[in-house]
């Protein structure tokens, strides 16, 4: 087995009553995961990795100025994969677990395991040399009572829009998630991520003519959230905005999203280019590489480096540090998601795209963008003419398999290139090959999200309503 490296990033200290500020030393974890690693090899595996996850979050929620939760929640998890020859195997526990009978029990298993081929460590070649700092981290304290004054904050501010007649709840929350890693091949790294959030949901309306609507801001970053006041407002008139709607009528139609749908898309894309569907045959873009998939007007890029992105991190579930790459170019598929683990079922080598789960390591996307085009979302609405502006989709009418879509949607309707009436209870639907080939990105692309979108405009699709 090979030696640890040395520990090159700030992550978790082990004192899970103190302030945010001093849980960012991660020695006991780090020195936990070493001993997992070798202690499997004691037991007589081959190759080893383990993985120290540590979360800390307080969350308080109100509804109609009283407090109806405070919670808060912390844990320390551990899980080691061992290899004996092609069989794996893994195991999960607390990080007061025993090392030795932990690994004795996953090389048992992983002796009594079938083959698989595909599965093993990350080249040691292409495990990272450094872990970066990507500015993921935030030491701000914010108290349950601060919290609590938020979430006060923003339902006071969504009950004061004209129209709005009640609350379905507000929410403030902060807390963090990190990880340890440490492999057989020599590698030690950690990470810190912290995370706050403001959500609230207005309703509008009386009896059958009720509609709600919500809005939220969730940042690594303290002060880059929204306002409280600003949010509320904000679900308040789009609640009321969704007022007296009604079904638009049975026909093709030309559809645009609002971002917050668009982002939607976005993840039907990624999962499309997921190398681990396309190993098992399960997506609809399998044997799309380096063909067109989309107009030439899409570019999707992903970058699990960019700074206080949503989804950043130094390194994968394997320890492998992913560059950013164009996914997509000008409509072109170039890559896949890839871990080590689809990368060999296809021939390829893994990109650092690994996310490490219970007992796997999966591909996934990081911080995923289609980026922006010229036009500005009100240029598309006014040169669209009639069409349907959709903000809330609902249900699961998406085959990955065929790219069928079909989803529930509501909205407004478009005439003479503005918003003139709202729309609820109808479905849209298309393929997602066709969709993807008949886009049209707006300006408006908004990085702060994990998988992000501007807002699209998709020709060519049906709707059925009354």
């Amino acid at each position: 087995m090979g030696e640890a490296l040395p520990l090159r990033h700030h992550a978790l200290r082990d004192s899970p009553g103190k302030p945010m500020s001093q849980q960012i030393d991660s020695s006991r974890l780090a020195d936990l995961v070493s001993r997992l690693v070798e202690a499997a090899g004691t037991a007589g595996a081959d190759t080893a990795d383990a993985v120290a996850v540590r979360s800390r979050s307080t969350s308080v929620s109100v509804r109609l100025g009283k407090v109806e939760g405070t919670e808060s929640a912390e844990s320390d998890d551990i899980s080691l994969r061992v290899f004996v020859g092609q069989r794996v195997a893994s195991v999960s526990a607390n990080a007061g677990s025993d090392p030795a009978e932990l690994a004795a029990r996953a090389v048992a298993m992983a002796r009594s395991s079938p083959e698989d081929p595909y599965q093993g460590l990350a080249d040691p070649a292409l495990l990272g040399r450094s872990v970066r700092d990507l500015d993921l981290f935030d030491a701000t304290e914010v108290s349950a009572e601060k919290l609590r004054e938020d979430a006060l904050a923003m339902e006071e501010a969504a009950l004061a829009v004209g129209g709005v007649t009640n609350s379905g709840g507000s929410g403030a929350s902060a807390g963090l998630g990190g990880m340890v890693l440490a492999t057989s091949a020599g590698f030690l790294g950690s990470y810190v991520a912290t995370r706050f959030s403001r959500s609230v949901s207005a309703i509008a309306g009386e009896g059958t003519g009720m509609e709600r609507d919500y809005d939220y801001s969730s940042m690594l970053h303290f002060a880059d959230l929204d306002e409280p006041a600003a949010i509320g407002r904000s679900a308040g008139d789009r609640a009321v905005r969704r007022l007296a709607a009604r079904k638009a009528r049975t026909g093709p139609v030309n559809v645009i999203f609002d971002p917050r749908v668009a982002r939607g898309i976005a993840g039907h894309l990624a999962g499309a280019i997921n190398g681990a569907s396309v190993a098992r045959k399960t997506s609809f873009l399998r044997d799309r590489m380096g063909k067109q998939i989309a107009s030439a007007a899409i570019t999707v890029t992903d970058d699990p480096l960019r700074l206080r992105g949503q989804s950043s991190r130094p390194f994968d579930g394997e320890g492998v540090e992913g560059e950013a790459l164009t996914m997509v170019d000008r409509g072109v598929l170039r890559h896949w998601f890839l871990s080590s683990s689809a990368a060999r079922e296809l021939g390829l080598a893994t990109n650092g795209r690994g996310v490490r789960g219970a007992s796997s390591v999966s591909p996934s996307s990081t911080n995923l963008a289609i980026e922006p085009g010229t036009e500005t979302p009100d240029m598309l609405i006014r040169g669209l003419g009639t069409g349907f502006y959709v903000t809330e989709v609902f249900g699961q009418g998406v085959n990955m398999i065929t790219g069928e879509y079909s989803r529930g949607a509501s909205g407004f309707w478009i005439e003479n290139g503005e918003l003139a009436w709202p729309v609820s209870e109808v479905t849209i639907a298309a393929n997602l090959k066709d969709m993807f080939l008949n886009m049209v990105p707006a300006d408006d692309l908004d990085r702060n999200y994990g998988t992000a979108a501007p807002t699209l405009l998709i020709e060519g699709m049906t709707l059925a309503g009354d």
